[in-house]
């Protein structure tokens, strides 16, 4: 409960929206906080020649594939692959799973994917074979915008002929599968703009719903916190302390269990700052004895042309000392080298 107080009382401030945006040409446009950006002198001929000697060189040239795959975009890595296999006749995806080993292996194959088809793994591996991963679950559902989560679920489907839903269905239980299918509906208000009036009586109504009453009106939570923007959400958390002896994310520690709270709790956090999330997130991910690569590959890799460069930031504010020192001091070799190259200049 510490960590989770330390979260919401020492890292959340007052949102503003303004100060995500930039002027360009007389109009606003969300700044850029990702740390892998574009090659300014891109060639994906050049670069799939480079990537093939680098592979057939006897013992491989990690270094030289880490630098090539973590200085390009997504969308020139995707150029890359196609002129790799027209050139080679082999996909760029089978030649670096045959030539590299291990952590190193799933990062490279990870950053070859499109965001959308490594969201759309992510959530295969996390619900095939044994038991599921409600956390990947909640993890991506919840930070995904409207748009992601609607191409998600089309990518999904054509990529593993199963609807999203129908496996969230099958593989999750409860409240916990009535929350992920709300996410999944993908009509969360994102509008910037905040309604006061709303944000009290969704105060009110959650209040009722949940500390208020005997049991919990799980109904009333998903809706509201599935279907209101991050400013609206915010606003909401506060008009929620004024009327309570709480704060709303410990009142859903208080009043519900299990994955069902998990899911909620990340929604909450998303709403407040999802920088501050997934800063978390990778702190969870090396703390203590062990280390959760699949955890750290995948915050990494889907952030970093998003919000990376705010994550990093957020985790050294949370944790008093800077994620790249956490990583070296968990990680080693060519594994560690791409891991701190996608955190960029440090």
């Amino acid at each position: 409960m510490s960590f989770f107080k330390k979260f919401f009382k020492n890292v959340i401030h007052d949102r503003d929206p303004d100060e995500d945006t930039i002027t360009v040409k007389g109009k606003p446009k969300p700044k850029y906080y990702g740390t892998v950006t574009p090659h300014p002198h891109f060639s994906a001929s050049s670069d799939a020649s480079v990537l093939e000697k680098a592979i057939e060189t006897k013992g491989v040239d990690e270094d030289v594939i880490i630098s090539v795959l973590v200085n390009r975009s997504n969308e020139q890595r995707q150029q890359i692959k196609r002129v790799y296999e027209t050139s080679t006749g082999e996909a760029l995806a089978d030649a670096l799973k045959s030539a590299l080993r291990s952590d190193l292996e799933d990062v490279v194959l990870a950053l070859l994917m499109t965001p959308t088809h490594f969201d759309a793994h992510q959530l295969r591996v996390a619900t095939k074979g044994l038991g599921t991963h409600e956390h990947i679950l909640s993890e991506i559902l919840a930070s995904r915008s409207n748009q992601e989560i609607r191409e998600l679920r089309k990518v999904f489907q054509e990529e593993y002929q199963e609807e999203l839903d129908d496996v969230i269905k099958s593989d999750t239980s409860g409240d916990f599968t009535l929350a992920l299918l709300a996410l999944l509906k993908a009509n969360k208000d994102e509008d910037n703009e905040v309604d006061m009036d709303l944000a009290k009586r969704d105060a009110n109504a959650l209040f009722e719903a949940g500390e208020n009453t005997k049991g919990v009106d799980i109904y009333a939570f998903i809706d509201i916190l599935t279907s209101r923007s991050g400013p609206q959400l915010s606003k909401t958390f506060q008009q929620y302390s004024a009327i309570s002896d709480v704060n709303l994310p410990k009142a859903l520690r208080m009043e519900l269990r299990g994955d069902i709270e998990d899911c909620l709790i990340d929604i909450v956090k998303c709403a407040w700052s999802k920088p501050a999330f997934f800063a978390e997130k990778l702190h969870l991910a090396m703390k203590g004895h062990g280390t959760c690569d699949e955890t750290l590959i995948r915050v990494l890799v889907s952030r970093s042309e998003v919000d990376l460069k705010k994550i990093i930031e957020e985790y050294s504010t949370m944790y008093e000392r800077s994620l790249q020192e956490d990583i070296v001091g968990d990680t080693k070799g060519h594994y560690q080298k791409i891991l701190l190259a996608l955190c960029g200049p440090h």
